[in-house]
């Protein structure tokens, strides 16, 4: 038992501090948690300490075991399940309200969380998984969040692979997932991706799965390991024939008849009926979203070729269509839309151009029936990362239009929290945030 600091209690006046100065101290601790500690070359047992109450009033499982009706009696208690690091942040949480969280983690923590029915901490597990999700680790996120019913992840991260999917298949983590989740990858229409580049993933991941059976396997082998569902759910006939007669004719996984209809169907002008897909995958379903930045409008804004600009954030990574902006009745603007990638420095002389678009556009009257504007879209979609500052910036040429007023320095939209705010090179009467041209943002996930 650790040795007490005179009157310690007094130099941590809250409840708060005084619980966070017990996790992981064996000051007045009844019980210890042997669990697994592994580094890069070897393995070992650790215990953490711990105090039934705190652990208890944390976690009806804990109740159960600590003053159940079959409570356990001993002092120490091995968990073959978790490791030190993931048990650790558990504790961590019980006792503070805080968990550190990383990549190595996440994992076990949220498996952690779920076993002893902490449900806040699994979700701020799964929001973690959802900042930090990308191509690279997609597959195994996703496995983890059909074990643990997350809906919500496991929509994000079939969204992600619907609009990834070549770097998605190409990930280490694509060869880990099993049968049932390939098939359910294969036969999604929503995919983006070359047919072609989904049968090689489809090979790979039969050839990483020989391999770790330690087997030698033919073309025929391995159609039976990859399975008669994903095959016919692969769209041969959409290939080039370049591609098929290369590729997927050298793999001898498809039977000679099947190679043979196929060949016949590339050349026939009629296009003969093969025993597969013969359509296109729609690709990703993309829902656009938008808001208003105004909580009212005037008119009156001059629009004699000065620049517009707010700059603003977001906490996830989106990608920007366009905007709105305001007009009057049957006029025509001239429009230079510009997006940098922010600075404290003037924007035009040390920003970075992240994209532009310019043109001609006629006001129509907004759904409201209030105000007249039009929408300015980017040529290609702009990519928006959380954490950078963004300038958005416009030159208008035309007659007076409207303008918003009120304008709300943070909105949340689908779940995505836009902060806008004047840039400090600005000066400190121009008003970038409250009012001006720009009324709605346009952008998707």
């Amino acid at each position: 038992m650790a040795s007490l600091d005179g009157n310690w209690q007094t130099k941590k006046p809250t409840i708060g501090e005084r619980t966070k100065f017990m996790f992981n101290n064996d000051l007045f601790s009844d019980v210890n948690f042997v669990v697994r500690k592994s580094d890069s070359e070897s393995e070992s047992k650790q215990a953490i300490p711990a105090h039934k109450l705190m652990l208890s009033i944390a976690s009806p499982v804990f109740e159960a075991m600590f003053y159940g009706e079959l409570a356990e009696t001993s002092d120490s208690i091995e968990l073959p399940d978790c490791e030190y690091e993931s048990l650790l942040e558990l504790f961590r949480y019980l006792y503070s309200d805080e968990v550190n969280l990383s990549g190595s983690n996440v994992m076990g923590v949220l498996y952690l969380a779920k076993k002893y029915i902490v449900p806040s901490l699994a979700v701020k597990c799964t929001e973690y998984l959802l900042d930090n999700s990308d191509p690279s680790n997609v597959f195994t996120i996703l496995l983890s969040a059909r074990k643990y019913d997350e809906k919500k992840l496991m929509d994000r991260c079939w969204d992600m692979i619907d609009k990834q999917t070549e770097s998605a298949v190409k990930s280490e983590g694509f060869a880990i997932i099993d049968r049932p989740l390939l098939e359910e990858l294969v036969e999604r229409d929503t995919l983006n991706i070359p047919e072609v580049e989904l049968f090689k993933g489809v090979v790979q991941w039969a050839n990483k799965t020989v391999t770790r059976r330690g087997i030698v396997a033919d073309g025929r082998e391995k159609r039976s390991i990859i399975g008669e569902r994903i095959i016919k759910a692969i769209r041969f006939p959409i290939m080039k024939q370049d591609e098929f007669a290369s590729v997927v004719m050298g793999s001898r996984i498809l039977s000679r008849d099947e190679v043979s209809n196929l060949i016949k169907h590339f050349n026939s002008g009629e296009r003969s009926p093969v025993k597969f897909p013969i359509s296109k995958r729609s690709g990703p379903q993309v829902m656009l979203m938008r808001f208003s930045r105004f909580n009212s409008v005037k008119f009156g804004w001059q629009n004699s070729g000065f620049e517009n600009l707010v700059r603003f954030s977001v906490d996830r990574d989106i990608e920007l269509l366009g905007v709105n902006l305001f007009g009057c009745k049957d006029a025509v603007y001239s429009v230079e839309l510009d997006i940098f990638q922010g600075s404290d420095y003037i924007v035009r002389e040390h920003g970075i151009r992240v994209n532009s678009a310019a043109g001609s556009f006629s006001s129509i009257l907004n759904e409201s029936g209030e105000y007249y504007g039009f929408d300015a879209l980017f040529d290609e979609p702009v990519s928006l990362r959380k954490g950078y500052c963004y300038d958005l910036s416009s030159t208008i040429h035309g007659p007076q239009s409207w303008y918003g007023m009120n304008g709300q320095n943070t909105i949340i939209c689908s779940g995505v929290k836009f902060h806008f705010w004047r840039p400090s090179y600005f000066p400190e009467n121009v008003d970038a945030v409250t009012k001006g041209q720009f009324n709605e943002i346009i952008f998707r996930f």
